[in-house]
């Protein structure tokens, strides 16, 4: 294994989730490397979301709850570019080994990765309100 290789599974810390014998080969990814490189670079997504909404969607500190639920949901799901975004700051962190992994199912993983960002930037929703101060 390469230095950056090693750097980067030591950086990024422990598996998240849980991996059993019955765990697919895409469920260990998720586990093993998607999931830690989220709860890594977590400040930077939120980060970027807030960004994002104050170049995109001026009137986002407005809304309800639900409705910043659903455009978190629909802006990573619907502006490819954006995605796209996103998906290079995970797979930055992929070592060569997990890359070649990831190319091999990139679509499922693909989806894999943008609902578990969804989710966590969801679960955090309070702080798009807190932050509307950056615009």
């Amino acid at each position: 294994m390469t230095d950056r290789d090693t750097f980067l599974k030591e950086f990024r810390g422990e598996t998240l989730g849980t991996i059993s014998t019955q765990s697919s080969a895409d469920e260990l990814f998720q586990n093993q490397t998607i999931r830690p490189i989220l709860k890594l670079q977590n400040d930077l997504f939120i980060a970027v979301f807030i960004n994002y909404v104050n170049k995109n969607k001026a009137d986002f500190y407005s809304y309800t709850v639900e409705k910043k639920l659903q455009t978190i949901e629909n802006s990573i799901q619907k502006d490819i570019k954006f995605r796209n975004s996103l998906k290079g700051i995970i797979m930055a962190l992929f070592s060569v080994e997990e890359y070649e992994t990831y190319i091999k199912n990139s679509s499922d993983l693909n989806k894999r990765m943008m609902n578990l960002l969804i989710d966590r930037l969801k679960s955090q929703v309070q702080l798009f309100e807190l932050e509307s101060d950056f615009k």
